[in-house]
């Protein structure tokens, strides 16, 4: 069975955007792109709600990242190679290749994703992983914690969960991030 991991960057006060909805201070430098990127590598399917794939849709040109590093262009190719799920009301069609769209978040129709794929899964976005970790679906939680606290926002994690965690791994990167990776023990 693969796993399903929740990844995102968050701040040091745990939200993963601001009260305007930016999060422009958490774009990752090379040295944390690179090891994105290889966390990437043996997912093959991400799920996400509208707004995210919105925001990560432009990694689907290749062409705009032609002069871009070659960690950027590897994430580009990384991410425009997995499937997509898109849960969405509104959305009428993808705007990627290997993309689909749910009208509802469907915690059985997950874990039957799950049991079937040969990868591992990432949901990303907040409000999707929060239903997600409602529904016990999560088996892993990876985070970046940027060295911000930007006061309010969009949590990472929802108000109205207890989580007992393992912590598996962790890393300190030059630029004052840290990363840190959790087995889900409930």
């Amino acid at each position: 069975m693969a796993k399903l991991i929740y990844s995102g960057i968050m701040s040091l006060d745990g939200y993963v955007a601001d009260r305007e909805g930016n999060f422009d201070w958490s774009e990752p430098d090379a040295e944390v792109h690179t090891f994105v990127n290889e966390l990437e590598r043996p997912v093959g399917t991400h799920l996400y709600g509208r707004r995210l794939y919105e925001v990560m849709a432009v990694w689907e040109d290749q062409d705009a990242f032609a002069a871009e590093p070659d960690y950027i262009q590897e994430f580009a190719r990384l991410w425009t190679d997995a499937d997509k799920v898109v849960f969405s009301r509104t959305l009428a069609t993808p705007s990627t290749k290997r993309t689909r769209i749910e009208r509802e978040f469907n915690a059985d129709a997950v874990r039957q994703l799950k049991a079937e794929a040969g990868r591992d899964l990432i949901i990303g976005g907040p409000d999707l992983a929060a239903s997600a970790i409602r529904a016990g679906l999560v088996d892993e939680f990876q985070m970046f914690v940027s060295p911000v606290a930007v006061g309010g926002g969009k949590r990472y994690f929802p108000e109205d969960i207890r989580l007992r965690l393992e912590l598996l791994e962790e890393r300190r990167f030059g630029n004052g991030v840290v990363y840190l990776r959790y087995r889900n023990r409930t």
